[in-house]
């Protein structure tokens, strides 16, 4: 069967490369904000010198308690755990080159974005945002990055 597959993509003109996947190392890493949470998920997968950032939202380091005072209060908290996540990397937000940020309410972007800019420096990361019903603890953003070594 993988003869005729290949003869018919040969045919085609499409050229039958061998599949094989690198071995590359993953490694782990975590703020311990979240220790003894037992959460489904890490904080931070880094493979192929690319380290991606589960999303964070505006939760007290060690709770699951979201911190009062709206949309720039947890916006502020967000951020600074991004950035533990990062830091228990050996990593900076100079490092990030994309963030995904998700609201509640899009009326809260000019809000979120005047504290978002204090953590980062021209040429800013990519970006892309979008409104979302139902984020995790009733939070109103959550903000996913990638950093790269």
């Amino acid at each position: 069967m993988k003869r005729i597959v290949r003869g018919a993509l040969s045919l085609a003109g499409l050229a039958v490369l061998p599949m094989t996947a690198g071995a590359a190392e993953t490694a782990y890493h975590s703020s311990g904000a979240f220790e003894g949470q037992n959460l489904p998920f890490t904080e931070a997968v880094e493979a192929g010198g690319l380290v991606f950032l589960s999303g964070q939202i505006g939760v007290k380091p060690g709770t699951l308690t979201l911190v009062e005072g709206g949309i720039e209060a947890e916006a502020r908290q967000t951020m600074d755990n991004i950035g533990a996540t990062l830091k228990a990397a050996d990593l900076t937000f100079a490092d990030v080159i994309k963030c995904t940020v998700m609201l509640s309410d899009m009326a809260d972007w000019p809000a979120f974005n005047a504290v978002y800019v204090e953590y980062f420096e021209a040429p800013y990361p990519a970006r892309s945002a979008f409104g979302a019903n139902g984020l995790a603890l009733g939070g109103s953003l959550e903000v996913e990055c990638i950093a790269a070594r």
